[in-house]
């Protein structure tokens, strides 16, 4: 498997190299054959070629059978016109990565709920109230007078129709339902159009149950009855908002995996941003782009058929929950005292205990 690496700025330097550590330990401990080419992009890009996504990396990522994304410092990009491009919304919209994916389960002794939590929120990914992503040229903001700002939300059939797809398949391998999240009593014609094809892709599901929920009752039901939901879908902004506010209840945005997925393309992507004030420092904690990059390999290998490939999702996956699973080895921010480093060698140390898999293909 060829992965296109791109570690991105602020921790994502130390998370991603924390993270290729573990995929070199599942590589010899299962035979993966995981190799990859790492590429710059983002402020160190910028400053030694004039752009955060230089040319080519498109182009290399089409041809890979994966990317891993490390966070990206966007907010302290120059405007785009002075090679300031957003690499995760330019990854989304030019590879049409259509769903973003990302499952939330509870850790019983870190999660605040008094339910447990096992759902995947299965968002849109190109459009909605994204303004730097949501047209063809310019952007969806625009001040018509100084003292005036506009924001146009994009949702469309086909978009729409994407994702739900997207659901209903991963709801088939699960416990078979879908929540279809929106805010239609307000957003009549926007949120309108995306039910009504959420609605014609669950004809063809009729073994999935669909459940329609307003945005604000699911934010709150998250909270007090989390055991409810197994799939959600959305838009892409309602979808953001609801997948950080899972992950902290499941005990931080630091646990959660991401993979954004399109026709035959899928990137790995922590949910949680580069965290420039703690950058260098060593105190970052890497599980949620491990758990990611555990995403991809299942990607891959359900995609192509490879067993050997999610045998190392699993293996991969078990090693980071067995080291969070441990007071003792959990990084500070979790209330524990390890390092970036010390964590990645737990996680190293707890795939290299893992019994030696088969390497069919």
């Amino acid at each position: 498997m060829q992965v296109i690496v791109l570690p991105g700025d602020g921790i994502g330097l130390e998370i991603t190299a924390a993270t290729l550590r573990a995929l070199g330990v599942v590589n010899e401990r299962h035979g993966a054959d995981i190799r990859w080419t790492e590429i710059d992009i983002g402020l160190k890009a910028l400053r030694e070629q004039g752009t955060t996504l230089p040319e080519g990396v498109l182009d290399a990522a089409r041809a890979a059978d994966g990317v891993l994304l490390g966070p990206v410092s966007h907010y302290e990009y120059p405007a785009r016109q002075q090679g300031g491009i957003n690499p995760s919304g330019e990854l989304r919209t030019r590879l049409e990565l259509f769903a973003n994916i990302r499952p939330c389960r509870s850790l019983s002794d870190l999660s605040i709920l008094r339910r447990p939590m096992d759902l995947v929120i299965v968002r849109e990914n190109t459009e909605g109230f994204y303004s730097d992503r949501n047209m063809f040229a310019g952007t969806g903001e625009f001040m018509p007078d100084p003292d005036m700002a506009l924001s146009v939300r994009k949702i469309t059939a086909r978009a729409s129709q994407q994702v739900a797809r997207a659901a209903f398949e991963l709801a088939r391998t699960r416990r078979k339902k879908v929540t279809a999240v929106h805010k239609a009593n307000v957003l009549k014609l926007s949120d309108g159009l995306f039910l009504r094809e959420v609605r014609k892709v669950a004809a063809d599901y009729p073994d999935v149950t669909l459940e329609e929920l307003i945005v604000d009752a699911t934010a709150a039901h998250l909270i007090r009855t989390p055991d409810r939901f197994d799939v959600i879908v959305t838009s892409n902004m309602f979808g953001d908002i609801l997948s950080d506010e899972a992950s902290e209840l499941c005990g931080s945005l630091g646990l959660g995996g991401s993979i954004s997925v399109g026709d035959g393309i899928c990137v790995a992507q922590a949910q949680h941003g580069s965290a420039p004030d703690i950058a260098g420092r060593n105190i970052a904690n890497p599980s949620s782009l491990m758990l990611s990059a555990a995403m991809l390999l299942d990607w891959r290998g359900q995609r192509d058929g490879n067993r050997t490939l999610v045998a190392a999702a699993v293996a991969l996956e078990q090693a980071v929950g067995s080291v969070l699973g441990n007071p003792a080895t959990r990084t500070a921010d979790l209330g524990g005292a390890l390092s970036t480093e010390a964590f990645t060698d737990a996680v190293c140390e707890a795939i290299a205990r893992q019994p030696a898999a088969g390497r069919a293909a």
